[in-house]
């Protein structure tokens, strides 16, 4: 059961988030693409390293449940998300190609 819930906690995470490189791809200019992308992608990174902590601090507070820190910021990262995409520019139809 700890495989099988193992696996489905991955193929999720990997199905609502696996897309987030692809769009920031589209996002960016054409001359600087393979940097910016990565460089974004990156800083993303630097700043959710805290998390963990974040989450391990409030939980503790908590008695050592991680059910309400892990929600909560998973929910507001989600809503971030979901607005920064509503507010972005369209890039349907946009070719991401090169004028080679």
């Amino acid at each position: 059961m700890l495989g099988i819930g193992a696996f489905l906690v991955q193929f999720m995470v990997q199905g609502a988030w696996g897309v987030i490189p692809a769009y920031l791809n589209e996002l960016m200019p054409l001359d600087a693409r393979a940097m910016l992308t990565g460089f974004v992608y990156q800083m993303g990174n630097v700043i959710a390293s805290p998390n963990s902590t974040l989450q391990a601090s409030w939980a503790e507070h908590l008695g050592g449940y991680f059910s309400l820190p892990m929600s909560v910021i998973a929910g507001s990262v989600a809503v971030i998300i979901a607005v920064l995409v509503f507010f972005a520019k369209e890039t349907r139809d946009t070719s991401i190609e090169g004028n080679s």
